[in-house]
């Protein structure tokens, strides 16, 4: 799909919308964002932002072929693609703000029930949330650190994992690739190098 571009009132309009999920029959590694922005919502495609290390980051790890663009909307290939390597994309809170930051605690904590009954629901081996300080929050889970969670979430193995926003200054599309790869060998996600 070619590149979108939306103006400050448009992606506005698409606050509190939301996203559908990618979760299909055979998901094997589930990603979790936060919540959608707003151009993710515009664009009803996950991390949709341009400048969204996510999916740099995925073509890093060797989980895609190709660098995707879903600024537009996620092309019928690039589904087919994630869809047939078994990954999924979902998020804690499901509605979308212009950032993370502006959704309140409750909300955050609410949503560990939802995703775990999302996660019982369709089965992932691993699930990937993509956010620390969110997991925490959200989990009740003050000193978790990054990586694989001794704990299970609803039956499939448990990753936190550094948020791909450009937001997060630590990381880059590279460290992140590294991060995004090892839950992918875990839920046995076909790597394409």
């Amino acid at each position: 799909m070619s590149p979108a571009r939306f103006t400050r009132a448009q992606l506005e309009s698409f606050h509190g919308a939301r996203v559908d999920d990618l979760i299909e029959p055979g998901v094997r590694l589930l990603f979790v964002g936060i919540n959608p922005g707003l151009w993710t919502a515009a664009a009803n495609a996950h991390f949709a932002r341009p400048g969204n290390r996510f999916w740099p980051a995925l073509q890093l790890a060797g989980i895609t072929r190709e660098r995707m663009d879903v600024s537009g909307g996620m092309a019928p290939a690039d589904r087919a693609e994630l869809v047939g390597a078994g990954i999924g994309i979902t998020n804690l809170v499901p509605f979308a703000t212009a950032r993370a930051d502006e959704l309140t605690g409750e909300q955050i904590r609410q949503a560990a029930g939802t995703l775990t009954a999302t996660v019982q629901r369709v089965r992932p081996a691993v699930v990937a949330v993509l956010g620390l300080t969110a997991y925490r929050q959200a989990f009740g889970r003050p000193k978790a650190r990054p990586g694989r969670q001794p704990e299970d979430l609803g039956g499939a193995q448990l990753w936190v994992l550094p948020n791909p926003s450009g937001l997060n200054a630590h990381e880059t599309a590279a460290s992140l690739g590294v991060a995004y790869r090892e839950p992918a060998l875990a839920a046995g996600v076909p790597l394409v190098r």
